[in-house]
């Protein structure tokens, strides 16, 4: 198959997000971002603005995710969102990839660390690359294993991450797109 007929689902966001969609717009990758009224992303193309009623069906409690995560998240508002839309990203892809840290508990750092999670209650194929140790991992069979650049198999898949992309970061999104497609359309 060729990279157009492949759909990445992704929040926009400032850092690994909007570098996936860069990514995704550079190969010829088609982009859906998932947002809400009010929200400051980075990434307009494919953008798809949720509704107070879609926000609503996802509606998780917060009290759950911060015992999932082993953290706290603020009661805010606008968390509350960023969640939400997260699960809409999960959902839309059959493969999940995302860039932050494996913390010692397991779990990735940051509110992105709901997405892994979430793709992990979901059962669909999970890979991050951990911008501390300078590698992708694949959680399979309960665990996390180091992997070498995986490759987008599946026609929709999910990318998401950290806001604080590093240099690694970037190129490991790059090399992923690369393993993936190939040459730049």
């Amino acid at each position: 198959m060729s990279a157009h007929e492949f759909t990445l689902f992704s929040g926009g966001a400032q850092g690994a997000e909007a570098e996936f969609g860069k990514q995704a717009e550079r190969f010829g990758v088609q982009e859906v971002n998932f947002s809400f009224e009010g929200h400051k992303i980075e990434r307009n193309r494919g953008l798809r603005m949720l509704t107070q009623e879609e926000l609503m069906r996802k509606d998780v409690s917060l009290t759950y995710v911060s015992r999932l995560l082993d953290r706290n998240f603020s009661n805010g508002p606008l968390i509350r969102m960023v969640l939400r839309t997260i699960m809409y990203q999960v959902d839309a892809g059959l493969e999940v990839f995302v860039v932050g840290a494996i913390l010692d508990n397991g779990t990735v750092n940051g509110g992105t660390g709901w997405g892994a999670e979430f793709a992990k209650i979901c059962n669909k194929p999970l890979y991050v690359f951990d911008q501390v140790k300078n590698s992708w991992f694949v959680w399979e069979d309960n665990a996390w294993h180091s992997v070498g650049t995986p490759t987008i198999t599946k026609q929709h898949f999910t990318g998401t991450g950290t806001r604080f992309l590093e240099d690694n970061g970037r190129s490991a999104i790059e090399a992923l797109f690369a393993q993936s497609f190939g040459g730049v359309k």
